[in-house]
């Protein structure tokens, strides 16, 4: 069950992160406006994944923002997050939403109207929609399906939806204005030379857009 606002989703990829701080990275979006924090950790070792994915849950309790963990329910459920994020590849959603129950968070990619009708029967709280734009972090996301895309699952979807892929500052408010109703970034934060200040552009761009559309 949703609860709290997905405006900016910042992903905490620690093969994008590098050698810097995935904690560090996670706090400095937040105090940048973040409004959920995922953590995407498929380099790690799953002892190191609870580790990290402890440290971002008690500092997302401690902020009141969204905790996410991608792909691995059973991390998710170890460190008590708020919920998980899965692709097509990974556990089905709909074990997953009986697994994490009616409380917890599912979110569930989709890349067309196909996904998304099989997320949504699977029982999810949010589609992640993409990749709006073509996008480097992520080898395996696919083609972009552009804003037209997004506005299509958009007329189908109940449910929130974040869009990812290729999002930036100077892209926000179009995806906004297309029916997103926050958008995912990963490099657009990680990899500023200031995430905080990259976070809060962000934020105010998806402010302004959603007054602007009404």
């Amino acid at each position: 069950m949703l609860r709290r606002p997905l405006d900016l989703y910042v992903i905490v990829d620690t093969a994008v992160a590098g050698d810097r701080d995935p904690v560090a990275l996670a706090a400095a979006a937040i105090a940048g406006g973040a409004t959920a924090i995922q953590l995407r950790a498929k380099d790690l070792p799953t002892v190191r994944q609870v580790a990290v994915a402890r440290a971002l849950a008690d500092l997302a309790r401690r902020h009141a923002v969204l905790f996410i963990v991608n792909d691995r329910l059973d991390v998710a459920l170890a460190v008590e997050a708020d919920g998980v994020h899965l692709g097509w590849e990974d556990l089905p959603p709909a074990d997953a939403r009986r697994l994490l129950g009616p409380e917890r968070v599912l979110g569930v990619s989709a890349g067309n109207l196909e996904e998304a009708r099989a997320a949504l029967a699977a029982g999810a709280d949010y589609l992640g929609v993409g990749p709006i734009f073509p996008t480097r972090t992520k080898a395996d996301a696919g083609e972009a399906i552009g804003l037209a895309g997004l506005r299509a699952i958009r007329a189908l979807s109940p449910v929130p939806i974040v869009a990812i892929g290729g999002i930036t500052a100077e892209n926000a408010a179009a995806v906004i204005a297309a029916g997103a109703d926050g958008v995912a970034v990963i490099s657009a934060v990680l990899l500023a030379p200031d995430p905080t200040a990259a976070a809060r552009r962000l934020r105010q761009v998806i402010d302004e857009a959603r007054r602007a559309r009404g």
